[in-house]
């Protein structure tokens, strides 16, 4: 077989197989991008979700400290009224 021959079969082959190849994968291809974008959004809605859950218990730590900052004076007040009372 002459390689002209060889040649004149592989192109069209290589051809058909590449046109063939693009029909068949670009739907697909095409849903997994929305499928991968579509749970890009989730996980970023979940993250802001989250976010506002860890917002909602640091303000509530915030609320607690200043209160037990509130009380800490206010001891500190009684004790040193009673030392000075005392001396």
């Amino acid at each position: 077989m002459e390689w002209e021959y060889v040649v004149s079969m592989v192109v069209p082959v290589v051809f058909i197989l590449t046109v063939g190849g693009v029909l068949v994968l670009r739907p697909i291809a095409k849903r997994l991008g929305i499928l991968l974008e579509a749970m890009a959004q989730e996980k970023a809605r979940m993250t802001s979700d989250e976010l506002g859950r860890l917002r909602e218990a640091t303000d509530a730590l915030h609320d607690r400290l200043s209160l037990i900052e509130e009380r800490q004076d206010y001891t500190e007040r009684l004790i040193g009224r009673r030392s000075e009372s005392q001396d």
